[in-house]
């Protein structure tokens, strides 16, 4: 009999993991599995507690309550033997300016097994960073692409990524993600945040949503996609009867609706929105200036599907 990825043991196992800054808890109790083959993200609005739970499953900040495994090692102490296993490309972008790209990779990756380097080389040349050059003279996104070939080099088990698309082009973005796809698919377990879902949603195979501190969702990526289908944005002229055009929409379907402003939101009751879209083409109700669907953002994300409001 084969094993599939879900039958493995979890690489990354949390359980109860807590942080507290004074009287404010940044990391409610948090259990997660994170097994390997897949690209997991770990999505919230900033200040959802993301950055501090990668901190803690590094050692770069120690929690006050609960347990971190990855690997197969406990984290302990200064987190050295878990570092060991793991790469970390962290939020924010620190650099060195008068160092050279080639230099700041060999920078990055002292300690680490020596063809580390040549790989992080081939990987920044393929995202096009000129390694000649000065990091002073890098843009944000190429600095943010320098950390990520760093990053993504070592032959390790894990990979915690926080925020690695952030700032990039929709292209480049596009690369960082197929090389994140490619190196799960030979086995590395990828842990990522963002708090953009349209920038990462194509190279997780499964999404899980912080809101203050605490897992609020965790969702297969294929059947949230299905779901997020149920969700229409539509926006009208200025001029029109808004709350007889609410009564229309209600009547066209039977899901719930959000008026704000010139813009309804609504959560259709099926997953399919072209029925509605087709009746309202054909009713005697005002075309919108703007039709949204299939793509929301996470903060309708948050609202419609999981009643919360993202901080």
């Amino acid at each position: 009999m084969s094993l599939t990825v879900n039958d493995l043991k979890p690489t990354i196992a949390l359980r109860g993991l807590t942080r507290r800054f004074g009287e404010t808890t940044a990391v409610q109790p948090t259990d997660l599995d994170v097994r390997a083959g897949m690209v997991t993200g770990l999505l919230g609005p900033n200040g959802s507690g993301k950055s501090t739970l990668m901190r803690m499953m590094t050692g770069l900040v120690r929690p006050d309550a609960g347990s971190v495994l990855i690997a197969g090692t406990r984290l302990r102490g200064e987190g050295t033997a878990v570092r060991r296993l793991v790469t970390y490309a962290p939020g924010e972008i620190g650099v060195y300016g008068e160092l050279r790209g080639r230099d700041h990779l060999r920078w990055f990756l002292r300690g680490r097994a020596e063809d580390a380097l040549a790989r992080s080389v081939d990987i920044a040349e393929q995202l096009g960073l000129p390694l000649s050059k000065k990091v002073r003279t890098y843009s944000h996104g190429m600095k943010r692409q320098l950390i990520f070939s760093a990053a993504l080099a070592p032959e390790v088990p894990v990979r915690i990524l926080d925020e690695p698309t952030e700032g990039l082009d929709p292209s480049k973005r596009g690369q960082v993600l197929d090389l994140l796809s490619e190196d799960a698919e030979r086995g590395t377990t990828i842990l990522l945040s963002s708090h953009h879902l349209q920038e990462v949603d194509h190279a997780c195979k499964r999404l899980v949503f912080l809101n203050r501190g605490a897992i609020v969702a965790d969702e297969d990526a294929a059947a949230l996609q299905k779901r997020a289908m149920s969700l229409v944005k539509l926006r009208f002229r200025e001029g029109l009867d808004f709350d007889g055009l609410e009564t229309a929409l209600v009547a066209l379907d039977q899901g719930s609706i959000r008026r704000t402003g010139r813009t309804f939101d609504l959560v259709l009751h099926g997953d399919d929105p072209r029925p509605f879209l087709a009746a309202l083409a054909s009713s005697d109700t005002p075309a919108p200036e703007v039709i949204e669907y299939g793509s929301p953002s996470l903060h309708d994300l948050y609202r419609e599907l999981y009643g919360v409001e993202g901080v």
